[in-house]
């Protein structure tokens, strides 16, 4: 029996009907069908042959996970929380740090989920118990992980008696050790359980029943793996993945040989960051904005009325040479913008090789004629930030969509299966006979 690995974004729901052997049978996709998200599994279902299979299930639809985190002090504690939190596919919304005033700024940020740090073990108490309080005085009813001084667990506890809890291990258990996996853990259980099944996405169970993941989780397991792949076959560097989206552009790196530094709010190896201003529809013209903040075009372009056109029109798509060589441009500033905020807050930690392997995700890449594709890559290549990053990088395109696919079956401890599914992209030969 195959594998149908689905996503169910926000906007699209896509499917991979994937082989024991690794190899891809088949991929398509529907629109997704909000209130009832099934609409659309059944039609990519159908698409795929209607095939008996083991579905495994991953979703960011609803927006994803919004997620506050609320810390001790800025510069450990909820740097470290908030640093976990993108580990873990979150998209960070909402950081305070130190003693909660008024709940008005979190209530503003409307986040999915709270993670609650805050002292070493053993430490300061005071303030992790003063933010329980807070938060057990408030009327926002959002499920709450709870991952500071484990000494103090049973007050905070009993203080948030009544809320959504979800109490995990220190993400700070002390000074220099940075603990993020149960924290991470505990984010993706309390988005599972309390989070998926109230966003309106299906009348029933069986959706919830459905998702296993985090769809950014299991794409950043996906190129945990295919970096462990590429150091396997001792291929240099890191794994860097840019994905530019409608509203947003994420990005993955992984370094699969890379020792911990022991530093405080030092990034565990595999990374990734959420740029919710940059995208190729809803923020185009945050494109605009931040290239002409990074210098990477001129006051004087004329790009801001194209990315205003696509802000305003979200289901725009290219009908002219002209335009589509505009959504190329725009997508190559939008990665640019994307790796160089990547590079910023992990602090350029890829390893002396820089990145082995640059994969590219997203329509606007995977629709790419090669002309244009060849002058993302060029662009890209070009800029005088990524250009020390990039120097041996090859540069490949997801073009099946397999990573999330791969991180699934990984999570359900078929690695092997995602590791032949990952070796297009590995070797940069086509991955799939399409349907």
């Amino acid at each position: 029996m195959p594998y149908l690995c689905l996503d169910v974004g926000s906007t699209w729901t896509k499917g991979a009907l994937v082989a024991h052997n690794g190899e891809l049978l088949g991929s398509a996709q529907h629109a997704t069908t909000p209130p009832e998200v099934l609409d659309g599994i059944e039609s990519v279902i159908s698409a795929l042959g209607g095939p008996d299979a083991d579905i495994l299930a991953c979703s960011s639809a609803g927006g994803g996970l919004r997620l506050a985190v609320i810390g001790q002090e800025r510069l450990v504690s909820a740097e470290a929380g908030y640093r976990v939190a993108l580990s873990a596919g979150a998209k960070v919304v909402h950081v305070s740090a130190g003693k909660l005033g008024s709940i008005r700024p979190l209530r503003i940020d409307h986040p999915d989920v709270v993670l609650l740090v805050g002292g070493t073990d053993g430490g300061d108490e005071s303030v992790l118990l003063h933010n329980a309080g807070r938060l057990a005085e408030s009327r926002i009813k959002i499920p709450i992980v709870l991952a500071g001084n484990t000494h103090v667990r049973t007050e905070a506890l009993a203080l948030l008696d009544g809320r959504t809890v979800v109490p995990t291990d220190n993400v700070l258990p002390d000074v220099g050790e940075l603990n993020p996996g149960p924290a991470r853990q505990a984010i993706r259980s309390v988005f599972l359980d309390h989070v998926i099944g109230g966003k309106g996405l299906s009348r029933g169970k069986r959706f919830r029943s459905l998702v296993s993941a985090v769809t950014p989780d299991a794409v950043l397991i996906g190129v945990s793996l295919l970096a462990h792949l590429l150091a396997s076959d001792d291929d240099p560097g890191a794994v860097l993945v840019v994905d530019v989206g409608g509203a947003t552009t994420d990005v993955y790196s992984a370094v699969s040989t890379m020792e911990d530094t022991g530093a405080t709010v030092a990034m565990p190896a595999d990374r990734r960051s959420v740029e919710g201003d940059i995208g190729m529809r809803w923020s185009a013209p945050g494109v605009v904005a931040e290239a002409l903040a990074e210098q990477l075009i001129e006051a004087d372009d004329d790009l801001a009325g194209a990315a205003r056109h696509r802000a305003a029109t979200v289901d725009f798509v290219p009908s002219t040479p002209v335009e589509s060589e505009v959504d190329a441009r725009l997508a190559a500033l939008a990665a640019i913008i994307a790796v160089r905020r990547h590079l910023r807050m992990i602090d350029n930690r890829l390893g002396p090789q820089g990145a082995g392997l640059l994969v590219l995700s997203g329509g606007v890449f995977r629709h790419a004629t090669p002309r244009a594709q060849a002058a993302i890559e060029e662009a890209l290549r070009a800029d005088p930030v990524l250009r020390p990053v990039l120097r041996t990088a090859r540069i490949t395109v997801d073009r099946d969509y397999v990573l999330a696919p791969a991180g699934l079956l990984t999570e359900v401890g078929k690695a092997h299966v995602g590791a032949q599914l990952l070796r297009g992209l590995r070797i940069g030969e086509a991955t799939s006979s399409r349907r």
